[in-house]
């Protein structure tokens, strides 16, 4: 196993020194099996062995994030070079991609090999960057090594880290398809880290067979589906976690899989209170993440957009005669939901909470901006990249289809709003609602206009917000995506942190619109009254509680995210 791990990481960094993105993708997944074997052995107790226990972790940190990470570095730091040969590159790949998303996000029938030869070109493209990068002497080259120990170095007596793992399980002499979830646990006081082993993940899916997350709960536009799964969800991932968290204030957690899609503020069982009131919960991307200095975001300039009217308002162009005919006739007023035939309905709750935070902004004297109404489309956040302000609140709807179950290379036409929601691009099945998208999501596009009001996690992904500290996400299921092993979750969260966006604040399921403006008023009420942005986080999840508790379908959905 050690011998194997050894010439891994070889590969890996070989692989991640000179290839493109869908390459090391490729090679992260066809290896994923292998790595497997390591993971059985690791949290089976009677193969455990203390240096294989290491190894697994650092594996672990190693492989949490690594592709978003590199591709990340890589365009945040060529962009900064004022070579021109670099800069031209660097430009013809943003225009290459931006030919990519409108192909992938149009209705014209384009044939597979227009969008193949595209994404070769593309995929060359990127490898060129990469070996630019790695072969800049101004850059640091790509290094792939983790060690365990510089967490323990990093943290308090009463803090420890939980780096949650997801691997294929073992049966007999055979790697199967079925998967199991373990945790690594770091403490100060400890010399070794420990494993240990948690559930299979059908046991997971059991507590969420109702699809999704919004089943534990009652959401905003459906019937009431409060469940009592909460408590078994503690049973299986936080009670084997327990008899090591003796002394334990602050705990830092590094979810993966489907544990991505968990409240685990939220979390009770009969006789204790929520874990939110039992620990100081951060959740980390990877808890190697300590090992780097936690900025404290500012606040000299924010923009919020919210109280957005999503109908089209025509001004110097007319709706043709039919199409509006057309428009008016199937839209229908349904709150909150994904239907393909139904419009986003206004959400008054929206412009009280950015007119609330607005006026404590006032108040400090902060600068800030609001974008209202029909004065909040596509355009207007778009134009934010490369010079976008330190906070962007965003308060709106926001959408997620799970992938997808029917034939996208069928040669029937296709809805724009069937575009996304059978994409095989994950970053296109997400995104977020602004000003006139009503009229793009029942017609398929816009014509009146260059963008539609339809802003997808693919073209966030595009753009250049590296000057942004926080996004705060006050919409509908924007902390979901398709799960794809150790790069954890794709869709908005991925998509704003490959802009360079540091923290991003968001929901796992629908959030009912009242509670929500409660629930944003009061942490930006806290954290402007100086309370540290984590900590002003924590005491608004502990307010909610209080508040409402039998209800954690009001406050729970939100998580930070670093």
């Amino acid at each position: 196993n050690l011998e194997f791990n050894n010439s891994y990481k070889e590969a890996l960094k070989d692989i991640f020194t000179y290839r493109s993105e869908k390459e090391k993708k490729y090679f992260l997944n066809s290896s994923r099996l292998m790595l497997s074997w390591i993971s059985n052995s690791v949290f089976e107790e009677k193969y455990q062995i203390q240096g294989l226990i290491e190894t697994g972790l650092n594996n672990e940190l190693i492989l949490k994030g690594l592709l978003l990470n590199t591709t990340k570095d890589v365009l945040t730091n060529l962009s900064k070079n004022t070579d021109q040969e670099v800069v031209e590159k660097i430009e013809l790949y943003r225009i290459l991609r931006k030919e990519e998303e409108n192909l992938l996000n149009s209705q014209n029938q384009k044939t597979p090999q227009s969008i193949q030869d595209l994404k070769n070109r593309i995929n060359d493209l990127e490898t060129e960057l990469v070996r630019l990068y790695n072969e800049s002497p101004e850059f640091k080259t790509t290094s792939i090594e983790k060690d365990w120990s510089k967490i323990k170095e990093q943290l308090k007596t009463d803090e420890i880290a939980l780096e949650f793992s997801i691997y294929n399980l073992r049966q007999n002499s055979t790697i199967v398809t079925d998967k199991a979830y373990g945790v690594y646990i770091i403490r100060k006081d400890w010399e070794q880290p420990q494993a240990i082993y948690l559930f299979e993940e059908s046991e997971l899916k059991t507590l969420l067979k109702n699809k999704s997350p919004n089943s534990l709960y009652k959401t905003r536009g459906s019937r009431a589906k409060s469940t009592n799964n909460i408590k078994g969800l503690y049973e299986l991932i936080w009670k084997p976690i327990e008899p090591y968290l003796n002394g334990i204030e602050t705990v830092y957690f590094s979810p993966t899989g489907l544990l991505n899609q968990i409240p685990f503020a939220a979390l009770d069982i009969e006789g204790k209170t929520i874990l939110a009131n039992q620990y100081n919960l951060v959740q980390l991307s990877s808890s190697y993440m300590l090992t780097e200095k936690a900025n404290e975001p500012v606040t000299n300039n924010s923009l919020f957009m919210g109280g957005i009217s999503y109908e089209y308002q025509t001004t110097t162009t007319e709706i043709k005669s039919k199409d509006k005919d057309k428009y008016i006739s199937t839209l229908k007023e349904v709150s909150g939901t994904r239907s393909m035939d139904s419009k986003w309905n206004y959400l008054p709750g929206t412009l009280e909470e950015i007119n609330a935070i607005g006026k404590l902004y006032h108040t400090d004297g902060k600068s800030f901006s609001t974008l209202v109404g029909s004065e909040a489309p596509e355009a207007a956040f778009k134009a934010l990249n490369g010079n976008s302000p330190n906070v962007i609140h965003l308060s709106t709807h926001g959408f997620f289809f799970e992938n997808p179950k029917v034939n996208t290379s069928s040669t029937t036409k296709l809805s724009q709003t069937n575009v996304y929601r059978t994409s095989a691009d994950p970053l296109l099945r997400s995104g977020l609602i602004l000003s006139g998208a009503n009229y793009a999501w029942l017609n398929g596009n816009n014509p009146y206009e260059d963008e539609d009001g339809i802003l997808t996690a693919l073209e966030i992904s595009n753009l250049d917000l590296s000057n942004t500290d926080l996004v705060v996400l006050s919409a509908c299921e924007t902390g979901l995506g398709d799960i794809d092993g150790s790069e954890g979750v794709y869709g908005l969260q991925r998509a704003f942190k490959m802009a360079g966006v540091d923290l991003i604040m968001m929901s796992l399921w629908e959030v009912p619109d009242k509670e929500t403006s409660e629930f944003m008023t009061l942490f930006y009420t806290n954290w402007l009254n100086g309370q540290e942005i984590r900590t002003a986080f924590r005491n608004t999840q502990i307010t909610m509680s209080n508040t409402y508790k039998d209800n954690p379908e009001k406050w729970a959905a939100f998580v930070l995210f670093e």
